[in-house]
Protein backbone atom coordinates (compact mmCIF):
# COMPACT_ATOMS: atom_id res chain seq x y z
CA UNK A 1 0.00 0.00 0.00
CA UNK A 2 1.12 3.82 -0.85
CA UNK A 3 2.16 5.87 1.58
CA UNK A 4 2.42 9.12 0.07
CA UNK A 5 -0.75 10.61 -1.93
CA UNK A 6 -0.41 10.37 -5.59
CA UNK A 7 -0.15 13.88 -7.22
CA UNK A 8 -0.41 13.24 -10.74
CA UNK A 9 -3.56 14.73 -12.19
CA UNK A 10 -5.99 12.41 -13.14
CA UNK A 11 -9.00 15.12 -14.30
CA UNK A 12 -8.04 14.07 -17.93
CA UNK A 13 -9.40 10.61 -17.43
CA UNK A 14 -12.20 11.93 -15.58
CA UNK A 15 -13.16 14.58 -17.89
CA UNK A 16 -13.16 11.36 -20.65
CA UNK A 17 -14.98 8.86 -18.41
CA UNK A 18 -17.57 11.36 -17.57
CA UNK A 19 -17.94 12.49 -20.91
CA UNK A 20 -21.35 10.75 -21.09
CA UNK A 21 -22.55 12.78 -18.81
CA UNK A 22 -22.02 16.63 -20.77
CA UNK A 23 -23.68 14.72 -23.67
CA UNK A 24 -26.98 13.69 -22.03
CA UNK A 25 -27.29 17.10 -20.76
CA UNK A 26 -26.55 18.86 -23.99
CA UNK A 27 -29.26 16.58 -25.67
CA UNK A 28 -31.73 17.07 -22.82
CA UNK A 29 -31.00 20.85 -22.72
CA UNK A 30 -31.78 21.34 -26.57
CA UNK A 31 -35.17 18.78 -25.92
CA UNK A 32 -36.88 20.74 -23.49
CA UNK A 33 -35.53 24.68 -25.24
CA UNK A 34 -33.22 25.30 -22.92
CA UNK A 35 -31.16 27.56 -25.32
CA UNK A 36 -34.45 28.97 -26.88
CA UNK A 37 -36.08 29.96 -23.75
CA UNK A 38 -32.93 32.37 -22.71
CA UNK A 39 -32.84 33.96 -26.16
CA UNK A 40 -36.33 35.16 -25.19
CA UNK A 41 -35.46 36.41 -22.39
CA UNK A 42 -35.49 33.56 -19.55
CA UNK A 43 -32.30 34.59 -17.59
CA UNK A 44 -33.05 32.95 -14.04
CA UNK A 45 -33.08 29.43 -13.31
CA UNK A 46 -36.76 29.98 -12.13
CA UNK A 47 -37.50 31.11 -15.27
CA UNK A 48 -36.09 28.53 -17.45
CA UNK A 49 -38.05 26.11 -15.52
CA UNK A 50 -41.66 28.00 -15.82
CA UNK A 51 -41.00 28.65 -19.94
CA UNK A 52 -39.55 24.45 -20.16
CA UNK A 53 -42.06 23.08 -18.16
CA UNK A 54 -38.95 21.65 -15.78
CA UNK A 55 -38.95 22.07 -12.45
CA UNK A 56 -36.56 24.63 -10.62
CA UNK A 57 -33.97 21.84 -9.40
CA UNK A 58 -33.50 20.55 -12.83
CA UNK A 59 -33.53 23.65 -14.44
CA UNK A 60 -30.29 24.93 -12.58
CA UNK A 61 -28.54 21.41 -13.09
CA UNK A 62 -28.82 21.98 -16.58
CA UNK A 63 -27.58 25.64 -16.94
CA UNK A 64 -25.26 25.16 -14.54
CA UNK A 65 -23.70 22.56 -16.90
CA UNK A 66 -24.26 24.26 -20.03
CA UNK A 67 -22.22 27.34 -18.50
CA UNK A 68 -19.40 25.09 -17.55
CA UNK A 69 -19.16 23.45 -21.09
CA UNK A 70 -18.76 27.21 -22.62
CA UNK A 71 -22.25 27.20 -23.96
CA UNK A 72 -24.04 29.96 -21.23
CA UNK A 73 -22.61 32.50 -19.43
CA UNK A 74 -23.55 32.52 -15.72
CA UNK A 75 -23.47 36.07 -13.63
CA UNK A 76 -25.68 36.92 -10.51
CA UNK A 77 -27.45 33.68 -11.14
CA UNK A 78 -28.59 34.79 -14.65
CA UNK A 79 -27.88 33.01 -17.48
CA UNK A 80 -27.05 33.73 -20.91
CA UNK A 81 -26.31 32.73 -24.29
CA UNK A 82 -22.52 32.14 -26.06
CA UNK A 83 -22.00 33.04 -29.57
CA UNK A 84 -22.04 28.94 -30.39
CA UNK A 85 -25.39 28.09 -28.65
CA UNK A 86 -27.06 31.53 -30.50
CA UNK A 87 -25.57 30.34 -34.00
CA UNK A 88 -26.36 26.47 -33.43
CA UNK A 89 -28.76 25.82 -30.82
CA UNK A 90 -31.90 28.17 -31.12
CA UNK A 91 -34.11 25.72 -33.33
CA UNK A 92 -35.48 27.48 -36.41
CA UNK A 93 -33.99 30.86 -34.86
CA UNK A 94 -30.86 29.32 -35.60
CA UNK A 95 -28.65 30.09 -38.30
CA UNK A 96 -27.90 26.39 -38.49
CA UNK A 97 -30.37 24.18 -36.57
CA UNK A 98 -28.10 21.56 -34.80
CA UNK A 99 -30.64 19.47 -33.09
CA UNK A 100 -31.68 16.79 -35.90
CA UNK A 101 -28.26 15.88 -35.51
CA UNK A 102 -28.32 16.06 -31.44
CA UNK A 103 -31.86 14.03 -31.59
CA UNK A 104 -29.44 11.46 -33.89
CA UNK A 105 -27.10 11.09 -31.01
CA UNK A 106 -29.45 10.90 -28.42
CA UNK A 107 -31.76 8.08 -30.02
CA UNK A 108 -29.31 6.29 -32.84
CA UNK A 109 -26.01 6.46 -31.88
CA UNK A 110 -25.72 6.63 -28.18
CA UNK A 111 -27.75 3.93 -27.43
CA UNK A 112 -25.86 1.95 -30.43
CA UNK A 113 -22.71 2.53 -28.68
CA UNK A 114 -23.74 0.43 -25.57
CA UNK A 115 -23.04 -2.41 -28.18
CA UNK A 116 -19.37 -1.49 -28.25
CA UNK A 117 -17.88 -3.56 -26.12
CA UNK A 118 -19.14 -6.15 -28.49
CA UNK A 119 -17.76 -4.59 -31.87
CA UNK A 120 -14.49 -4.52 -29.81
CA UNK A 121 -13.97 -7.99 -29.12
CA UNK A 122 -15.66 -8.45 -32.64
CA UNK A 123 -14.82 -6.29 -34.94
CA UNK A 124 -17.79 -5.91 -35.57
CA UNK A 125 -20.63 -3.05 -35.95
CA UNK A 126 -23.61 -3.91 -33.78
CA UNK A 127 -27.28 -4.00 -34.45
CA UNK A 128 -28.91 -0.52 -34.89
CA UNK A 129 -32.75 -2.49 -35.40
CA UNK A 130 -33.43 0.46 -38.45
CA UNK A 131 -37.29 1.17 -38.63
CA UNK A 132 -38.63 3.81 -40.86
CA UNK A 133 -38.95 6.24 -38.04
CA UNK A 134 -35.44 5.65 -36.92
CA UNK A 135 -34.57 5.43 -40.77
CA UNK A 136 -36.34 9.10 -40.46
CA UNK A 137 -34.53 10.48 -37.13
CA UNK A 138 -31.12 8.85 -38.62
CA UNK A 139 -31.06 10.71 -41.89
CA UNK A 140 -31.99 13.91 -40.46
CA UNK A 141 -29.31 13.92 -38.12
CA UNK A 142 -26.43 12.74 -40.80
CA UNK A 143 -27.42 15.79 -43.39
CA UNK A 144 -27.82 18.36 -40.68
CA UNK A 145 -23.77 17.21 -39.62
CA UNK A 146 -23.23 17.49 -43.54
CA UNK A 147 -24.82 20.86 -44.01
CA UNK A 148 -22.05 21.97 -40.77
CA UNK A 149 -19.62 20.50 -42.76
CA UNK A 150 -20.54 22.08 -46.56
CA UNK A 151 -20.58 25.53 -44.44
CA UNK A 152 -17.05 24.97 -43.04
CA UNK A 153 -16.10 23.47 -46.09
CA UNK A 154 -17.29 26.54 -47.62
CA UNK A 155 -15.30 28.90 -45.25
CA UNK A 156 -11.60 26.98 -45.97
CA UNK A 157 -12.02 27.04 -49.58
CA UNK A 158 -11.59 29.25 -52.13
CA UNK A 159 -13.78 28.38 -55.22
CA UNK A 160 -13.84 31.50 -57.57
CA UNK A 161 -11.05 30.51 -60.56
CA UNK A 162 -13.20 27.12 -60.96
CA UNK A 163 -16.20 26.63 -63.80
CA UNK A 164 -16.85 23.10 -64.46
CA UNK A 165 -17.18 21.05 -60.96
CA UNK A 166 -17.81 17.35 -60.92
CA UNK A 167 -19.30 16.37 -57.34
CA UNK A 168 -18.43 12.23 -57.37
CA UNK A 169 -20.43 9.86 -55.50
CA UNK A 170 -21.64 12.26 -52.69
CA UNK A 171 -24.52 12.30 -50.15
CA UNK A 172 -25.47 15.93 -49.84
CA UNK A 173 -25.35 18.41 -52.27
CA UNK A 174 -24.40 20.78 -49.80
CA UNK A 175 -20.59 20.61 -50.57
CA UNK A 176 -21.33 22.05 -54.56
CA UNK A 177 -24.86 24.33 -53.47
CA UNK A 178 -21.95 26.33 -51.46
CA UNK A 179 -19.18 26.37 -53.83
CA UNK A 180 -22.03 27.73 -56.80
CA UNK A 181 -23.40 29.89 -54.58
CA UNK A 182 -19.99 32.00 -54.21
CA UNK A 183 -19.46 31.69 -57.48
CA UNK A 184 -22.13 32.23 -60.18
CA UNK A 185 -20.04 31.01 -62.97
CA UNK A 186 -19.83 27.59 -61.79
CA UNK A 187 -21.54 24.55 -63.27
CA UNK A 188 -22.09 21.44 -61.38
CA UNK A 189 -22.34 17.68 -62.37
CA UNK A 190 -23.82 15.36 -60.09
CA UNK A 191 -22.55 11.88 -60.79
CA UNK A 192 -24.71 9.87 -57.52
CA UNK A 193 -25.66 6.79 -56.44
CA UNK A 194 -28.98 6.46 -58.36
CA UNK A 195 -30.57 5.71 -54.46
CA UNK A 196 -29.68 9.43 -53.75
CA UNK A 197 -29.58 10.94 -57.45
CA UNK A 198 -33.51 10.98 -57.40
CA UNK A 199 -33.54 13.59 -54.14
CA UNK A 200 -31.02 15.90 -55.20
CA UNK A 201 -32.97 18.11 -58.08
CA UNK A 202 -35.69 19.12 -54.82
CA UNK A 203 -32.73 20.74 -53.13
CA UNK A 204 -31.22 22.19 -56.00
CA UNK A 205 -34.06 24.01 -57.18
CA UNK A 206 -34.42 24.94 -53.49
CA UNK A 207 -31.19 26.54 -53.48
CA UNK A 208 -31.63 28.39 -56.87
CA UNK A 209 -28.77 26.69 -58.47
CA UNK A 210 -30.70 24.23 -61.08
CA UNK A 211 -29.84 25.80 -64.12
CA UNK A 212 -26.47 25.73 -63.33
CA UNK A 213 -26.33 22.11 -62.45
CA UNK A 214 -27.02 18.37 -63.97
CA UNK A 215 -27.66 15.36 -62.18
CA UNK A 216 -26.48 12.03 -63.33
CA UNK A 217 -27.20 8.70 -61.75
CA UNK A 218 -24.52 6.08 -61.42
CA UNK A 219 -23.06 3.79 -58.73
CA UNK A 220 -20.22 5.51 -57.03
CA UNK A 221 -17.67 2.51 -57.43
CA UNK A 222 -18.01 2.33 -61.07
CA UNK A 223 -19.17 5.53 -62.31
CA UNK A 224 -17.33 6.71 -65.03
CA UNK A 225 -18.56 10.66 -65.56
CA UNK A 226 -17.92 12.42 -68.41
CA UNK A 227 -16.07 16.11 -68.99
CA UNK A 228 -13.20 17.96 -68.39
CA UNK A 229 -13.99 19.06 -64.97
CA UNK A 230 -11.64 21.77 -62.98
CA UNK A 231 -13.07 20.79 -59.87
CA UNK A 232 -13.80 17.71 -58.06
CA UNK A 233 -15.59 17.03 -54.93
CA UNK A 234 -15.18 13.24 -53.43
CA UNK A 235 -16.78 14.37 -49.85
CA UNK A 236 -18.11 11.50 -47.76
CA UNK A 237 -17.02 8.77 -49.87
CA UNK A 238 -13.98 6.92 -49.36
CA UNK A 239 -15.35 5.56 -46.10
CA UNK A 240 -17.67 3.77 -47.21
CA UNK A 241 -16.07 1.72 -49.61
CA UNK A 242 -12.88 -0.72 -49.80
CA UNK A 243 -9.13 0.15 -50.98
CA UNK A 244 -9.52 -0.96 -54.37
CA UNK A 245 -13.06 0.56 -54.84
CA UNK A 246 -11.21 4.31 -53.62
CA UNK A 247 -8.67 4.05 -55.67
CA UNK A 248 -10.63 3.14 -58.75
CA UNK A 249 -12.41 5.99 -57.57
CA UNK A 250 -10.09 8.50 -57.78
CA UNK A 251 -8.56 7.26 -61.32
CA UNK A 252 -11.86 7.30 -62.46
CA UNK A 253 -12.07 11.48 -60.88
CA UNK A 254 -8.76 12.07 -62.90
CA UNK A 255 -10.12 10.71 -66.36
CA UNK A 256 -12.68 13.65 -66.04
CA UNK A 257 -10.30 15.61 -65.08
CA UNK A 258 -8.24 18.25 -66.66
CA UNK A 259 -4.57 19.11 -65.87
CA UNK A 260 -4.52 20.92 -62.48
CA UNK A 261 -7.87 20.66 -61.62
CA UNK A 262 -8.28 20.76 -57.68
CA UNK A 263 -9.56 17.81 -56.18
CA UNK A 264 -10.94 17.63 -52.60
CA UNK A 265 -11.38 14.53 -50.34
CA UNK A 266 -13.76 15.23 -47.35
CA UNK A 267 -13.38 12.64 -44.57
CA UNK A 268 -12.12 11.92 -41.26
CA UNK A 269 -8.95 10.42 -41.22
CA UNK A 270 -6.63 8.31 -39.08
CA UNK A 271 -3.42 10.55 -38.93
CA UNK A 272 0.59 10.12 -38.06
CA UNK A 273 0.81 12.94 -35.94
CA UNK A 274 2.44 13.15 -32.38
CA UNK A 275 -1.09 13.67 -31.48
CA UNK A 276 -3.86 11.87 -32.98
CA UNK A 277 -6.44 14.65 -33.79
CA UNK A 278 -9.38 13.58 -31.48
CA UNK A 279 -12.99 13.86 -33.87
CA UNK A 280 -11.56 11.81 -36.31
CA UNK A 281 -10.09 9.02 -34.06
CA UNK A 282 -13.93 9.11 -31.92
CA UNK A 283 -15.12 8.68 -35.70
CA UNK A 284 -13.18 6.05 -36.09
CA UNK A 285 -15.23 3.94 -33.45
CA UNK A 286 -18.72 5.67 -34.40
CA UNK A 287 -18.01 4.40 -38.24
CA UNK A 288 -17.57 0.63 -36.83
CA UNK A 289 -20.03 0.10 -34.32
CA UNK A 290 -22.62 2.24 -36.51
CA UNK A 291 -22.35 0.19 -39.64
CA UNK A 292 -18.85 -1.09 -39.93
CA UNK A 293 -17.76 1.56 -42.37
CA UNK A 294 -13.84 2.54 -42.10
CA UNK A 295 -11.94 5.85 -41.44
CA UNK A 296 -8.82 5.33 -43.22
CA UNK A 297 -5.17 6.57 -42.41
CA UNK A 298 -4.51 9.65 -44.52
CA UNK A 299 -0.98 8.28 -45.62
CA UNK A 300 -2.88 5.21 -47.42
CA UNK A 301 -5.55 7.66 -48.52
CA UNK A 302 -2.78 9.76 -50.25
CA UNK A 303 -1.02 7.09 -51.65
CA UNK A 304 -4.20 5.98 -53.66
CA UNK A 305 -4.28 9.59 -54.91
CA UNK A 306 -0.49 9.64 -55.86
CA UNK A 307 -1.26 6.30 -58.01
CA UNK A 308 -4.13 7.85 -59.63
CA UNK A 309 -2.91 11.20 -61.11
CA UNK A 310 -3.06 13.07 -58.27
CA UNK A 311 -0.89 15.45 -56.42
CA UNK A 312 -1.52 15.80 -52.42
CA UNK A 313 -0.65 19.44 -51.76
CA UNK A 314 -2.68 20.21 -48.61
CA UNK A 315 -5.02 18.65 -45.34
CA UNK A 316 -7.39 21.49 -43.69
CA UNK A 317 -8.70 20.42 -40.38
CA UNK A 318 -12.17 21.92 -40.23
CA UNK A 319 -13.84 23.01 -36.95
CA UNK A 320 -15.40 20.37 -35.09
CA UNK A 321 -16.09 18.37 -38.51
CA UNK A 322 -13.90 16.15 -41.18
CA UNK A 323 -10.60 17.26 -42.73
CA UNK A 324 -10.20 18.37 -46.13
CA UNK A 325 -7.48 16.89 -48.37
CA UNK A 326 -6.49 19.00 -50.92
CA UNK A 327 -5.40 16.98 -54.16
CA UNK A 328 -4.10 18.73 -58.06
CA UNK A 329 -4.58 16.73 -61.16
CA UNK A 330 -1.52 15.80 -62.68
Amino acid sequence: MKTTPVKTDPSRILDIATGYMAAQQLFAASRIGLFRAISEGAASSEDIASTCNVTPRMARILADTMASLDLLTRANAQYALTDAARTYLLGEASELDLAPFLTFLREISYPHWLQFTQTVDTDQPGDLGMNEARWGTFLGGVMTYNRLHADMFANAMDFSEHKHALDLGGLAPYFAIRAMQSNTDLKTTFAYAPDFADRIPEQLAEAGVSERSQVVGMPTATARPQGEHDLVFVNHVIHRFSAEENQQIFKNARAASVEGARLTVLDFFLDDEPKQRAIDALHAGEYLVIDGTVVFPESEVRQWLEGSGWRPIETIALPGCPRVLVAEAV
